[in-house]
């Protein structure tokens, strides 16, 4: 028989108890986490949800993007590892079987709803920001509406890349969405310390014109549109060189030029 309400805590009446099927450490700092979905679950690719784990009876969420695409039947998430963070210093030990609590809510800007039409859809991404990404470029939706998707990752170290690769990787090896994709998907990670091909900032590749020469143009409020996620500083300086370059900040209520994510972990 299904539990009575009256025996669920009401701080976790509405709360959906989601099991943990996969799980993979990429660093000594990320690592991702795979969940079943509920059959009832809908959300819009790019938004996130409040999940957690119930900690003393009592319900500890954080917010975090769905890194898988609308349309997949698991929920991926991908975290960062903070050692004395209050969720994520227990969740980077989850096991396959263990149980996370979600609030079925999901929300957020990056979703296609908050963007006017456009030719280029830039992508900007820093560390475990790329994850929201992770189901954008992974959803048909995209490639009707953009002629062309920029992917950028930067993070300090190559080995943080890897988490990227293995998305690009994953896509071109998928059923369907090779034919989708075409070649409008362009993927372009960076590195701010350790040596890789392409070093730097993608603030500093749009300043000095190495992301222009890369895409084939600066941006340009007339074509481009902005999906940007990552530190409170990396969103702040990219949202000045939207501004600088004409573009308007948009919402889900009020469409425009681009939009910035301000959910985070710990």
């Amino acid at each position: 028989m299904p539990e009575d309400k009256a025996d669920i805590p009401k701080a976790l009446r509405g709360m959906a108890q989601l099991k943990v099927d996969k799980i993979r450490h990429w660093t000594d700092r990320t690592f991702s986490f795979s969940c079943e979905r509920p059959a009832s679950f809908r959300f819009r690719s790019g938004e996130f949800v409040m999940i957690g784990l119930v900690v003393d009876e009592k319900p500890l969420l954080r917010a975090y993007s769905i890194a898988s695409p609308s349309w997949d039947e698991e929920l991926e998430f991908y975290s960062i590892k903070v050692a004395d963070g209050p969720l994520t210093s227990r969740l980077q030990h989850l096991e396959p079987g263990d149980e996370i609590i979600m609030r079925p809510k999901p929300v957020g800007t990056l979703v296609h709803d908050a963007l006017t039409r456009g030719k280029r859809l830039f992508l900007f991404s820093t560390g475990t920001g790329i994850a929201p990404f992770a189901s954008v470029i992974r959803d048909p939706e995209t490639y009707e509406k953009f002629d062309q998707v920029i992917l950028t990752h930067t993070c300090r170290e190559v080995g943080e890349l890897a988490y990227g690769f293995d998305l690009i990787e994953k896509i071109r090896n998928h059923e369907f969405l090779p034919e989708v994709v075409g070649n409008k998907l362009m993927h372009l990670p960076t590195t701010t310390r350790e040596d890789s091909a392409d070093m730097g900032r993608m603030t500093d590749w749009i300043r000095d014109g190495r992301l222009s020469a890369r895409t084939g143009g600066p941006l340009d409020p007339k074509t481009d549109r902005v999906m940007i996620c990552g530190s409170m500083e990396m969103l702040a300086d990219h949202k000045a060189l939207c501004l600088d370059a004409g573009m308007v900040e948009g919402s889900n209520s009020e469409p425009g030029d681009f939009v910035i994510e301000k959910a985070f972990v710990d």
